[in-house]
Formats: C-alpha cells, sequence, structure tokens
C-alpha cells in the first residue's frame, strides 16, 4: 500500500464506519519526530511495530525497546491469523504480504542480546547524577571530580574507576576544597554508598568497554532494509532510572557523533522511546531543558525521535510541541487527570469536523486511534479516526532458541562479548599511590641515619635530634605531592564535553 516515500499505517473511517483513505507517514517527514499514547492494552505496541517495520523497509535503521518481550516478534514472519486477515481487508492492505525483519538483539545484562556498555566518562556528570539520584551538593561534588579526571587524564572507564576517583578526592579534600570549593568527606561517602547500590542493581554490566559504537545501530541489509535494534528492557525496567538514562545517553551520543545534514528524502535512524514518562519523572529542570534541546536540534542530524507513553500529560510541553506525527490510542477518562490527559490530547490535534476529539478518544477500540501525520510543508494533517494496520512480522514473542539462534547469526556478534580492561583511572592511581609509599619510604631510609642538611634560604628541615619539624613537610614529600597534581598534564587538560554533559567524542 505504502509507497517508496510513505509508511502505510492503516485506513481512517467515514462518521457511518465506512473506509475512507489511506493515512500514511511521509518519509521526508519521518525525522519531525512523533508520538504514540494510549493506556494499556489499546495497541501502542502494534503501532510501534508497524512503524518500525515500515521505516526497515524503507532503509531506515530503528531503535526501539522492548519493555513487555512482544516487539521481539519483529524478527520473525507473520501468520495468517483470522482477525489479521479481516484487519488487512478492512483497512484495503492487498497484497498482505508477511516478513521477518533484520533485528538486533541488545541487552544491558548481556543475557537477552548483545551487551551494551558506556563508559563512565561518556555517561558525563549530569546524567550519572540524574542516574544516582544525588543532592545538590552531591552532584557538585560529582563535577569536580570529572573535572579532576579530565585535568589529570585519569579515564573513566567503569564503577572501581569512579570509586578510586572518589577515595582520592576524599583523601585530598581540603586540597581540593581551596581550589573548587567545598568537598566534604560526607559528600564524597554518600555518592560511593549510591555506587555499590548501583552496582548491586546490575549497573556495573553497563559501564565499560568495548563501549557500543554508533554505527552498529545505523546498519542495513544487503537487500536495503534498515536494520532494527530491539533492546531488552524487560528486567531494565526493575531499575527504571538506568532504563531512562541510558536512552538518554543513547540520544545525546546520536546528538553529538553524527553530522548536520540538514533535510533528507528519509531519516537516518528513528530512535523509539517508550515507557517516555520515566525520562521526566522526578527531573530537574534543567535536564528537562537540555532533553528540549536535543529534542529539538537532532531533527537536522537526520534522527527521528518518537515517544511512547500512556498519557500525553507525562511529556513536557516544550518538548510535546516538536513532535509532529501523532497516534492517540484510547484513554480512560474517570478522575480529573484521566479527563485532563483527554482535553490535552483532544487539543493538540487539528480538528475534525465529522467528530468530538475528546469523545472520540475514550471511545477507541484497541488497534484503533487518532492519527495526525504531517502533509506537504510539514502542516499537521486533519485528525482522523483510524484502524490500524496489521504488521506484517510475527504478532506476539518469539522464542528463546530462536532468539539464540538470531544473537549468533547477527552481524556484531563477537564484538561486545568480552570486557575490555585496559589502564585506567584505578590502576593509575594504584600505581601513583605506590610510587609515593616507595618515595616515602625511601626519604625515611635517608633521614634514619641521622643527618642534617639545609637548603639555602629556609631554615633546617630536621632538627637537631634527626627527627622532622612537626610543621614541615620533608622536601621529598612535597615533591610527591606536585608529581601527583601535575601527573597527567602531557594526556591533556579539559576534555570538551557536550550538550548533557557526555564527552563529545570522535571516532
Amino acid at each position: 500500500m505504502a509507497e517508496d516515500t510513505s509508511i502505510f499505517i492503516g485506513a481512517s473511517r467515514k462518521p457511518d464506519d465506512s473506509y475512507q483513505r489511506a493515512e500514511e507517514l511521509l518519509l521526508r517527514y519521518g525525522n519531525r519526530h512523533g508520538l504514540i499514547t494510549g493506556a494499556t492494552g489499546t495497541g501502542k505496541t502494534v503501532s510501534l511495530q508497524v512503524l518500525a517495520e515500515g521505516f526497515s523497509n524503507a532503509g531506515v535503521p530503528v531503535f526501539c525497546a522492548d519493555i513487555k518481550g512482544d516487539l521481539s516478534g519483529i524478527a520473525m514472519m507473520g501468520e495468517a491469523k483470522d482477525f489479521l486477515v479481516k484487519r488487512a481487508e478492512q483497512v484495503k492492505l492487498d497484497p498482505y504480504r508477511f516478513q521477518e525483519f533484520p533485528v538486533i538483539f541488545w541487552d544491558l545484562f548481556g543475557e537477552q542480546g548483545h551487551p551494551i556498555r558506556a563508559t563512565i566518562s561518556e555517561m558525563g556528570p549530569l546524567l550519572m547524577s540524574r542516574l544516582m539520584n544525588l543532592t545538590e551538593a552531591q552532584e557538585g561534588v560529582m563535577n569536580i571530580a570529572f573535572r579532576i579526571a579530565d585535568e589529570e587524564g585519569l579515564l573513566l572507564l567503569d564503577l572501581k574507576d569512579l570509586q578510586s576517583l572518589l577515595a582520592n578526592i576524599a583523601e585530598r579534600a581540603d586540597e581540593l576544597s581551596a581550589r573548587y570549593g567545598n568537598v566534604t568527606k560526607p559528600s564524597v561517602g554518600a555518592i560511593q554508598r549510591t555506587l555499590l547500590v548501583l552496582e548491586s542493581q546490575g549497573a556495573a554490566n553497563f559501564f565499560g568497554e568495548p563501549a557500543l559504537r554508533i554505527a552498529d545501530l545505523m546498519r542495513t541489509t544487503r537487500d536495503g532494509r534498515g536494520a532494527v535494534s530491539v533492546l531488552a528492557a524487560d528486567k531494565l525496567m526493575m531499575n527504571p532510572r538506568l532504563y531512562a538514562t541510558f536512552l538518554l545517553w543513547l540520544m545525546s551520543e546520536l546528538f553529538e557523533e553524527l553530522p548536520e545534514v540538514g533535510d533528507l528524502d528519509q531519516p537516518k535512524l528513528v530512535f523509539f522511546f517508550d515507557e517516555a514518562h520515566l525520562l521526566f519523572e522526578d527531573a530537574p529542570k534543567v535536564l528537562v531543558d537540555r532533553v528540549e534541546q536535543v529534542v529539538r536540534l537532532i531533527r537536522s542530524k537526520g534522527v527521528g525521535v518518537y515517544f511512547v507513553t500512556q498519557n500525553p500529560l507525562d511529556i513536557p510541553e516544550k518538548v510535546l510541541a516538536q513532535l509532529g506525527n501523532r497516534v492517540q490510542h484510547a484513554l480512560r477518562a474517570y478522575t480529573p487527570r484521566e479527563q485532563q490527559a483527554v482535553r490535552t490530547a483532544a487539543e493538540t490535534f487539528r480538528p475534525n469536523s465529522d467528530f468530538d476529539c475528546a469523545t472520540a478518544i475514550t471511545q477507541l477500540a484497541t488497534g484503533e486511534a487518532l492519527v495526525s501525520m504531517l502533509e506537504d510543508k510539514g502542516v499537521p494533517a486533519m485528525v482522523q479516526r483510524t484502524l490500524i494496520r496489521p504488521p506484517s512480522s510475527r504478532l506476539g514473542p518469539i522464542t528463546p532458541d530462536e532468539r539464540r539462534k538470531i544473537i549468533a547469526e547477527s552481524p556484531v556478534a563477537g564484538q561486545y562479548d568480552q570486557v575490555v580492561d585496559r589502564e585506567s583511572a584505578f590502576e593509575m592511581l594504584q600505581k601513583k599511590a605506590k610510587e609515593a609509599q616507595d618515595a616515602e619510604a625511601q626519604a625515611q631510609q635517608q633521614n634514619s641515619g641521622g643527618s642534617r642538611w639545609t637548603i639555602p634560604g629556609f631554615d633546617d628541615v630536621l632538627g637537631t635530634s634527626g627527627r622532622r619539624s612537626s610543621n614541615r613537610q620533608t622536601v621529598a614529600e612535597a615533591a610527591i605531592k606536585s608529581v601527583v597534581r601535575s601527573v597527567g598534564s602531557s594526556v591533556g587538560r579539559a576534555i570538551v564535553r557536550g550538550i548533557l554533559g557526555s564527552l563529545a567524542r570522535g571516532r
């Protein structure tokens, strides 16, 4: 049904429920972002699956999270079930072809897909603070930690690197407070305890190397279809803050790495953010503002971001205004907040005189939605009551054996399986501590002979008894501290960080 320039979504209905016309998403406006909303069980996952299939067939790579496991069926051929065939007839999808799609499974825990990792440095202080739910004072210490790592050339790759750096900061609290402001040991200790909680929740699996290469999310097959990257998120949802922070980091990485391309005939990548309310829940204003900025600017990188959530009120107004392609499934309106959500959803559509939008939202059947896509010149189309087309791939989850086979045959098989632990802050700080300890031991050995020596222009370092004066450092101690402060300067000073505080890397 869909041509090369559009994705067939379904068919709109006249007031008498007869066929009206095909509803399509124009690929040239696929990077203008979108929103899929609706109550549980109303068909949001199927709408996401239909759009992902359409983008893949058009040669556009897709990244999406599989919250319940249902979306994994996109990797397998669909089956001609009666209710699917009936829906295909209702929307005039002829022929109704079944397909399997090129899927790459990912999993932060490495159990149901290829491991995904990022380094602590790439995550940046803002997202780490968000992930750990730090107070303002603790967030200040986290920013200082990243600043010191940049200045002293300390690579922050995994959690033990950050733990080591924080321990080093606690030891140097007085010195660092004079340079950066108040650095208290209680604040450092609170951050360290939070890191232990993160580690116990499995976050240690996410931090490290090899880090995810964005190019592996933007693969196409030999027949020109876009790869569909599916993140297994059922276990990840037990730590919703990690889930939201990871997807926000990924969106930030896409923004930082991809070049400006302007408006293309179709997107370079489409990013589906399921359970989007988790991104904005209890988020500080500075983070919400930066998300809005990324959403607004990432369009020119050729990336379309589609938020999937139950309630349109979950999305801040400034972000909501950026979402041009809308699929609204049924909402319930029993409580005052639910009624407000219905009114908000209805007001965001271009009205249709054939029906009352607010009333229709509460009466939509499963698999039915109010649809408004961008038309020529990027103007929102009049909202239409639409039957969503059936997917071409399997409706429902795949089996564990099918998943293992797909993972084994994946184009990235073996690339991320083994953890790489190269020299980083943990090893570098251990090495410096040992050097300092050895130097101090050597100095003590030299001083134990009772020799007496001076530096011109200074008082005696050692008294007549051969003991060090209580209010002075030895020359060796002063030299050691100077070396510790200056180590890493050859590596480079402050590293430029991007819009969300992550490293702006070039690969």
